[in-house]
């Protein structure tokens, strides 16, 4: 058989045993070769289905709620050898919490604002009116709390450095677009050395949040157009762009990307990303990058 008539297929969460008895008897591949590197499964088989069909299967099956099973074709991936970028999230995708759910523990109100920002995520609510609302509710706070947040409250996730500094190595462009505040963005993009960096920014006068925003809020369509934008100025090949993150405004960035994944993400996100990552960190990434 022809090589590129191969699919390749990655796989977090479960063992070898259990992986290929997955591919075999339910989701009818025949398995060509198979490697197992920490922490996830590597196979290459041979099926009647096409990748998206074999998603579609394994979407449908309940083990896929702890499992993750990536389908892809090589020859339509990125890969490091060529110059490209990435467009990552902040909240829950580079870093594991939601940056103004944090900020709202501070005035005693984090169930509140969470529950808005996860109906948020979740393609409930419009997203910039429910940014405005949540940050109507942190008026009068000191401004103080957004460094005590930075520094106790907000943690990379897991693979992040080693994700960002191998692509870097091979001289990608990393950019960083959240719905969250310039104000935990601009640190991140110094700390991580990062290539472009846009998000919103929280209004302080006399050393307390008013409650607004500056400017026009960062929201789903904000994030495509910088990544469509930066790619241009940058010379990346459209074939050479990858996108990350959780949240369904997230999605046109996503869907704007060469490869769009879903990390960590909410059903909506899973259900319509290229690829969803759920079992691992975010260095897993790196797997479907052809080197």
């Amino acid at each position: 058989m022809n090589q590129s008539d191969l699919i390749h297929v990655l796989v977090y969460g479960c063992q070898q045993e259990q992986a290929i008895s997955l591919l075999k008897s339910h989701l009818i591949c025949h398995i060509e070769t198979s490697t197992e590197n920490n922490q996830v499964l590597k196979f290459t088989v041979d099926s009647p289905f096409s990748c998206d069909e074999l998603k579609t299967l394994w979407s449908k099956r309940p083990e896929s709620e702890h499992i993750d099973i990536l389908f892809y074709r090589h020859d339509a991936m990125p890969t490091l050898k060529q110059a490209g970028c990435l467009f990552m999230d902040m909240d829950s995708t580079l870093v594991t919490c939601e940056c103004i759910d944090e900020i709202a523990d501070f005035m005693g109100i984090k169930d509140t604002i969470a529950n808005i920002t996860l109906r948020a995520m979740q393609g409930e609510l419009d997203f910039s009116q429910s940014l405005r609302e949540r940050v109507n509710l942190l008026a009068g706070l000191d401004a103080k709390v957004l460094e005590t947040v930075y520094q106790q409250r907000i943690h990379l996730t897991s693979g992040a450095e080693k994700l960002i500094t191998t692509l870097q190595q091979h001289g990608w462009q990393i950019a960083l677009v959240s719905g969250g505040f310039t104000y935990f963005t601009d640190q991140l993009h110094q700390r991580l050395k990062l290539d472009f960096s846009q998000a919103n920014v929280l209004e302080i006068q006399d050393g307390k949040l008013t409650g607004h925003v500056v400017g026009d809020i960062v929201d789903a369509q904000s994030k495509r157009r910088f990544l469509l934008e930066k790619a241009q100025e940058w010379g990346i090949a459209p074939s050479q762009t990858v996108a990350i993150g959780d949240g369904a405004n997230d999605l046109p960035m996503l869907d704007a990307a060469a490869v769009g994944v879903a990390f960590h993400a909410k059903p909506k996100v899973c259900e319509q990303a290229d690829y969803s990552i759920s079992q691992a960190g975010l260095d897993a990434l790196l797997d479907l990058l052809e080197d």
